[in-house]
Protein backbone atom coordinates (compact mmCIF):
# COMPACT_ATOMS: atom_id res chain seq x y z
CA UNK A 1 0.00 0.00 0.00
CA UNK A 2 1.33 3.45 -1.07
CA UNK A 3 1.79 5.89 1.67
CA UNK A 4 1.85 9.55 1.38
CA UNK A 5 4.25 11.51 3.10
CA UNK A 6 2.96 14.13 5.42
CA UNK A 7 5.80 16.89 5.48
CA UNK A 8 4.90 19.45 8.28
CA UNK A 9 6.32 23.42 7.59
CA UNK A 10 7.28 25.71 10.15
CA UNK A 11 9.09 29.05 10.61
CA UNK A 12 8.32 32.68 12.11
CA UNK A 13 6.48 35.27 10.53
CA UNK A 14 8.09 36.09 7.40
CA UNK A 15 10.29 33.36 6.99
CA UNK A 16 9.42 32.22 3.40
CA UNK A 17 6.59 29.27 3.89
CA UNK A 18 3.79 30.67 2.33
CA UNK A 19 6.58 31.22 -0.85
CA UNK A 20 7.43 27.95 -0.76
CA UNK A 21 4.14 26.76 -1.02
CA UNK A 22 3.46 28.80 -3.97
CA UNK A 23 6.45 27.21 -5.59
CA UNK A 24 5.56 23.63 -4.58
CA UNK A 25 2.48 23.86 -6.36
CA UNK A 26 3.37 25.98 -9.40
CA UNK A 27 6.60 23.16 -9.78
CA UNK A 28 6.07 20.21 -8.70
CA UNK A 29 7.88 17.88 -10.81
CA UNK A 30 4.85 15.75 -11.76
CA UNK A 31 3.53 15.46 -8.18
CA UNK A 32 -0.10 16.04 -6.98
CA UNK A 33 0.24 17.43 -3.78
CA UNK A 34 -2.29 18.33 -1.23
CA UNK A 35 -1.32 21.53 0.95
CA UNK A 36 -3.43 22.21 4.34
CA UNK A 37 -3.38 26.01 5.36
CA UNK A 38 -5.45 27.81 7.14
CA UNK A 39 -7.16 30.12 5.15
CA UNK A 40 -7.20 30.30 1.15
CA UNK A 41 -5.75 33.68 1.07
CA UNK A 42 -2.03 33.50 1.14
CA UNK A 43 -1.55 30.91 -0.95
CA UNK A 44 -1.58 32.02 -5.09
CA UNK A 45 -4.41 29.63 -6.29
CA UNK A 46 -5.54 31.66 -8.50
CA UNK A 47 -1.95 31.36 -10.12
CA UNK A 48 -3.49 27.86 -11.44
CA UNK A 49 -6.67 26.65 -13.09
CA UNK A 50 -9.26 25.99 -10.23
CA UNK A 51 -11.36 23.01 -10.96
CA UNK A 52 -13.63 23.47 -7.78
CA UNK A 53 -14.69 23.94 -4.72
CA UNK A 54 -16.29 22.33 -2.07
CA UNK A 55 -16.25 21.96 1.85
CA UNK A 56 -13.22 23.95 2.65
CA UNK A 57 -10.92 22.33 -0.21
CA UNK A 58 -9.85 23.87 -3.96
CA UNK A 59 -9.04 21.05 -6.49
CA UNK A 60 -6.86 22.15 -8.72
CA UNK A 61 -6.76 21.75 -12.32
CA UNK A 62 -3.48 20.07 -11.79
CA UNK A 63 -4.60 17.71 -9.81
CA UNK A 64 -3.40 19.01 -6.53
CA UNK A 65 -5.56 19.78 -3.81
CA UNK A 66 -5.41 22.91 -1.34
CA UNK A 67 -7.51 22.36 2.16
CA UNK A 68 -8.15 24.91 5.13
CA UNK A 69 -8.86 23.29 8.48
CA UNK A 70 -7.96 23.60 12.24
CA UNK A 71 -5.92 21.49 14.31
CA UNK A 72 -8.72 20.00 15.45
CA UNK A 73 -9.91 18.77 11.89
CA UNK A 74 -6.38 17.48 10.50
CA UNK A 75 -7.12 13.43 10.83
CA UNK A 76 -10.73 14.19 8.84
CA UNK A 77 -8.07 16.16 6.57
CA UNK A 78 -5.85 13.24 6.04
CA UNK A 79 -8.75 10.61 5.41
CA UNK A 80 -10.05 12.65 2.97
CA UNK A 81 -6.97 13.32 1.13
CA UNK A 82 -5.60 10.02 1.05
CA UNK A 83 -8.53 8.40 -0.99
CA UNK A 84 -7.09 6.71 -4.27
CA UNK A 85 -9.39 9.37 -5.88
CA UNK A 86 -7.15 12.08 -5.02
CA UNK A 87 -4.06 10.22 -6.03
CA UNK A 88 -1.83 12.53 -3.92
CA UNK A 89 2.04 11.83 -4.18
CA UNK A 90 2.34 14.16 -1.20
CA UNK A 91 0.85 16.43 1.93
CA UNK A 92 2.01 19.45 3.29
CA UNK A 93 1.11 21.33 6.28
CA UNK A 94 1.54 24.68 6.96
CA UNK A 95 1.94 24.79 10.52
CA UNK A 96 1.35 28.69 11.45
CA UNK A 97 -2.02 29.20 13.02
CA UNK A 98 -2.87 25.27 13.78
CA UNK A 99 -0.03 24.12 16.37
CA UNK A 100 3.18 23.93 17.84
CA UNK A 101 5.22 22.04 15.56
CA UNK A 102 6.03 19.67 18.41
CA UNK A 103 1.63 18.76 18.58
CA UNK A 104 1.23 18.15 14.87
CA UNK A 105 4.32 16.17 14.74
CA UNK A 106 2.36 14.23 17.15
CA UNK A 107 0.04 13.92 15.42
CA UNK A 108 0.76 12.71 12.38
CA UNK A 109 3.77 10.24 13.72
CA UNK A 110 1.19 8.33 16.01
CA UNK A 111 -1.49 8.63 13.19
CA UNK A 112 -3.63 5.37 12.82
CA UNK A 113 -4.22 6.13 9.49
CA UNK A 114 -2.07 3.65 6.94
CA UNK A 115 -2.39 5.58 4.25
CA UNK A 116 0.23 8.41 5.56
CA UNK A 117 3.31 8.49 6.84
CA UNK A 118 5.32 11.22 8.71
CA UNK A 119 7.63 13.19 6.33
CA UNK A 120 9.54 15.64 8.30
CA UNK A 121 9.64 18.78 9.74
CA UNK A 122 10.56 21.83 7.34
CA UNK A 123 11.78 24.83 9.26
CA UNK A 124 12.35 27.62 7.59
CA UNK A 125 14.85 30.60 8.71
CA UNK A 126 14.69 34.10 7.39
CA UNK A 127 18.74 34.52 7.13
CA UNK A 128 18.57 38.09 7.21
CA UNK A 129 16.89 38.55 10.17
CA UNK A 130 17.41 34.97 12.13
CA UNK A 131 20.05 36.69 15.27
CA UNK A 132 17.28 39.51 15.56
CA UNK A 133 14.52 36.75 15.24
CA UNK A 134 16.30 34.72 18.13
CA UNK A 135 16.52 37.19 20.86
CA UNK A 136 12.75 38.30 20.01
CA UNK A 137 11.74 34.88 19.97
CA UNK A 138 14.07 32.36 22.42
CA UNK A 139 11.80 29.53 21.67
CA UNK A 140 12.76 29.43 18.10
CA UNK A 141 15.67 27.13 19.35
CA UNK A 142 13.64 24.83 20.52
CA UNK A 143 11.65 24.47 17.01
CA UNK A 144 14.80 24.39 14.99
CA UNK A 145 16.30 20.98 17.47
CA UNK A 146 12.95 19.68 16.15
CA UNK A 147 13.43 20.13 12.50
CA UNK A 148 13.99 17.08 9.90
CA UNK A 149 15.52 19.72 7.67
CA UNK A 150 16.33 23.56 7.78
CA UNK A 151 15.78 26.07 4.99
CA UNK A 152 18.48 29.12 5.46
CA UNK A 153 16.05 31.08 2.72
CA UNK A 154 16.66 34.77 1.81
CA UNK A 155 20.62 34.28 1.59
CA UNK A 156 20.57 36.56 -1.77
CA UNK A 157 19.56 39.72 0.83
CA UNK A 158 22.12 39.58 3.50
CA UNK A 159 25.68 39.51 3.41
CA UNK A 160 28.07 35.60 3.40
CA UNK A 161 29.13 36.51 6.78
CA UNK A 162 25.64 36.77 8.03
CA UNK A 163 24.55 33.65 6.39
CA UNK A 164 27.53 31.89 8.24
CA UNK A 165 26.44 32.99 11.64
CA UNK A 166 22.58 31.98 11.05
CA UNK A 167 24.28 28.51 9.99
CA UNK A 168 26.27 28.31 13.35
CA UNK A 169 23.97 29.68 15.70
CA UNK A 170 21.56 26.91 13.44
CA UNK A 171 24.42 24.11 14.38
CA UNK A 172 23.92 24.85 18.24
CA UNK A 173 20.44 24.39 18.21
CA UNK A 174 20.45 21.19 15.84
CA UNK A 175 23.46 19.06 15.45
CA UNK A 176 22.60 16.87 13.05
CA UNK A 177 19.62 18.01 10.25
CA UNK A 178 20.77 18.97 7.07
CA UNK A 179 21.15 22.71 6.33
CA UNK A 180 20.21 24.18 2.84
CA UNK A 181 20.62 27.52 1.81
CA UNK A 182 17.73 29.29 -0.80
CA UNK A 183 16.08 32.31 -2.13
CA UNK A 184 12.68 33.03 -2.97
CA UNK A 185 12.01 29.57 -0.48
CA UNK A 186 12.90 27.56 -3.48
CA UNK A 187 12.97 23.10 -2.04
CA UNK A 188 14.12 20.48 -4.58
CA UNK A 189 10.97 18.10 -4.38
CA UNK A 190 13.13 15.20 -4.30
CA UNK A 191 13.89 16.04 -0.71
CA UNK A 192 10.76 16.01 -0.06
CA UNK A 193 9.19 13.06 -2.14
CA UNK A 194 9.60 10.14 -4.38
CA UNK A 195 9.43 11.59 -7.56
CA UNK A 196 9.46 8.33 -8.97
CA UNK A 197 5.89 7.93 -7.61
CA UNK A 198 4.50 10.97 -9.71
CA UNK A 199 0.95 10.31 -11.86
CA UNK A 200 2.60 10.67 -15.56
CA UNK A 201 1.23 10.21 -19.14
CA UNK A 202 2.99 6.63 -20.50
CA UNK A 203 1.41 6.56 -23.50
CA UNK A 204 3.76 8.70 -25.40
CA UNK A 205 1.30 11.06 -26.98
CA UNK A 206 1.89 14.57 -26.76
CA UNK A 207 0.18 16.32 -23.68
CA UNK A 208 -1.25 20.07 -23.13
CA UNK A 209 1.06 21.55 -20.51
CA UNK A 210 -0.92 22.61 -17.25
CA UNK A 211 -1.20 26.01 -16.20
CA UNK A 212 1.37 25.42 -13.75
CA UNK A 213 3.67 24.47 -15.59
CA UNK A 214 3.28 26.94 -17.70
CA UNK A 215 3.96 29.72 -15.32
CA UNK A 216 6.91 27.81 -13.43
CA UNK A 217 9.71 30.27 -13.02
CA UNK A 218 12.19 28.21 -15.50
CA UNK A 219 15.14 30.51 -13.55
CA UNK A 220 14.27 28.80 -10.52
CA UNK A 221 13.51 25.29 -11.86
CA UNK A 222 16.88 24.87 -13.42
CA UNK A 223 18.87 25.27 -10.24
CA UNK A 224 17.08 22.83 -8.16
CA UNK A 225 19.27 20.33 -7.47
CA UNK A 226 22.41 21.97 -6.27
CA UNK A 227 21.84 21.12 -2.24
CA UNK A 228 20.56 17.68 -2.64
CA UNK A 229 22.45 14.62 -2.52
CA UNK A 230 21.60 10.77 -2.43
CA UNK A 231 23.97 7.94 -1.66
CA UNK A 232 22.47 3.93 -2.33
CA UNK A 233 23.76 1.38 -1.04
CA UNK A 234 22.79 -2.30 -1.95
CA UNK A 235 24.16 -5.45 -0.02
CA UNK A 236 23.47 -9.33 -0.81
CA UNK A 237 24.71 -10.40 2.58
CA UNK A 238 22.12 -9.76 5.53
CA UNK A 239 22.56 -6.70 7.74
CA UNK A 240 22.75 -6.58 11.74
CA UNK A 241 19.66 -5.64 13.42
CA UNK A 242 21.49 -3.80 16.20
CA UNK A 243 23.77 -1.53 13.73
CA UNK A 244 21.29 -0.78 11.38
CA UNK A 245 18.83 0.58 13.95
CA UNK A 246 21.28 2.59 15.44
CA UNK A 247 21.99 4.08 11.92
CA UNK A 248 18.25 4.84 11.17
CA UNK A 249 17.87 6.66 14.84
CA UNK A 250 21.17 8.65 14.69
CA UNK A 251 21.77 9.38 11.41
CA UNK A 252 25.20 10.88 9.95
CA UNK A 253 24.58 14.67 10.17
CA UNK A 254 23.01 16.16 6.75
CA UNK A 255 20.88 12.83 6.30
CA UNK A 256 17.26 13.87 6.22
CA UNK A 257 15.46 10.89 4.96
CA UNK A 258 16.52 6.86 4.33
CA UNK A 259 14.31 4.59 2.21
CA UNK A 260 14.87 1.07 1.19
CA UNK A 261 14.14 -2.70 2.25
CA UNK A 262 16.43 -4.70 4.30
CA UNK A 263 16.98 -8.57 4.65
CA UNK A 264 18.09 -10.06 8.39
CA UNK A 265 19.25 -13.33 8.41
CA UNK A 266 17.52 -14.11 11.42
CA UNK A 267 15.19 -17.35 12.32
CA UNK A 268 11.31 -16.46 12.02
CA UNK A 269 12.28 -12.65 11.05
CA UNK A 270 13.22 -13.34 6.78
CA UNK A 271 10.78 -11.53 5.34
CA UNK A 272 11.46 -8.22 3.65
CA UNK A 273 11.81 -5.21 6.22
CA UNK A 274 11.24 -1.92 4.36
CA UNK A 275 12.24 0.76 5.99
CA UNK A 276 11.69 4.09 6.27
CA UNK A 277 13.00 7.51 8.32
CA UNK A 278 13.00 10.99 8.59
CA UNK A 279 15.37 12.46 11.05
CA UNK A 280 15.21 9.79 14.20
CA UNK A 281 11.78 8.73 13.17
CA UNK A 282 11.78 5.14 12.03
CA UNK A 283 9.04 3.49 10.43
CA UNK A 284 9.20 0.07 9.20
CA UNK A 285 6.87 -2.34 7.62
CA UNK A 286 7.30 -6.18 6.45
CA UNK A 287 6.27 -8.12 3.36
CA UNK A 288 7.23 -11.33 1.83
CA UNK A 289 10.33 -11.68 -0.75
CA UNK A 290 8.80 -12.38 -4.49
CA UNK A 291 9.67 -15.73 -5.38
CA UNK A 292 11.88 -14.43 -8.34
CA UNK A 293 13.63 -11.81 -6.16
CA UNK A 294 17.07 -12.25 -4.34
CA UNK A 295 17.62 -11.52 -0.82
CA UNK A 296 19.47 -8.52 -0.15
CA UNK A 297 19.34 -5.00 1.02
CA UNK A 298 19.29 -1.77 -0.76
CA UNK A 299 18.79 1.58 0.57
CA UNK A 300 18.87 5.28 -0.43
CA UNK A 301 19.96 7.99 1.62
CA UNK A 302 19.35 11.62 0.98
CA UNK A 303 20.15 14.77 2.48
CA UNK A 304 21.97 17.83 1.89
CA UNK A 305 25.72 18.10 2.75
CA UNK A 306 26.05 14.45 3.19
CA UNK A 307 29.72 13.19 3.76
CA UNK A 308 29.50 9.74 1.68
CA UNK A 309 32.29 8.06 2.68
CA UNK A 310 30.83 8.68 6.35
CA UNK A 311 27.51 7.01 5.07
CA UNK A 312 28.83 4.09 3.11
CA UNK A 313 30.71 3.53 5.97
CA UNK A 314 28.36 3.56 8.62
CA UNK A 315 26.28 0.76 6.17
CA UNK A 316 29.51 -1.26 5.68
CA UNK A 317 29.89 -1.63 9.38
CA UNK A 318 26.38 -2.66 9.76
CA UNK A 319 26.71 -6.14 7.69
CA UNK A 320 26.28 -9.02 10.01
CA UNK A 321 29.47 -10.57 9.27
CA UNK A 322 28.55 -12.84 12.27
CA UNK A 323 25.75 -15.12 13.56
CA UNK A 324 22.54 -12.54 15.02
CA UNK A 325 20.56 -13.74 17.59
CA UNK A 326 16.85 -13.04 17.40
CA UNK A 327 16.83 -10.73 20.72
CA UNK A 328 18.13 -8.51 18.45
CA UNK A 329 15.84 -8.22 15.81
CA UNK A 330 13.67 -6.15 19.04
CA UNK A 331 15.62 -3.25 17.96
CA UNK A 332 13.86 -3.18 14.58
CA UNK A 333 10.83 -4.59 15.17
CA UNK A 334 9.46 -1.99 17.66
CA UNK A 335 9.20 0.36 14.64
CA UNK A 336 6.99 -2.11 12.68
CA UNK A 337 3.66 -0.73 11.70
Amino acid sequence: MKRIPVVIVAGFLGAGKTTMLNHLLRTRSGLRIGVVVNDFGAVNIDAMLVAGQVDGAVSLGNGCMCCTVDDDGLDATFASLVTRRAGLDLIVVEASGLAEPRNLIRMVAGSDNPRIEYGGLLYLVDARNYAETRQQHPRIDQHIALADLVVLNKTDLTGADEVEHARTLIREANAGAPIITTRDAVVDLALLADLESAQRDDDGAPRQLGLDELLADDDHCGHLHHDYQSVSFVEPGAMNPRALAAFLEQPPTGVFRVKGFVHFEVARHRRKYVVHSVGSYVSVHTRPWDPQESRRTELVVIGAGIDEAQVRAALEKARADDAVDAQSMLSITRYVR
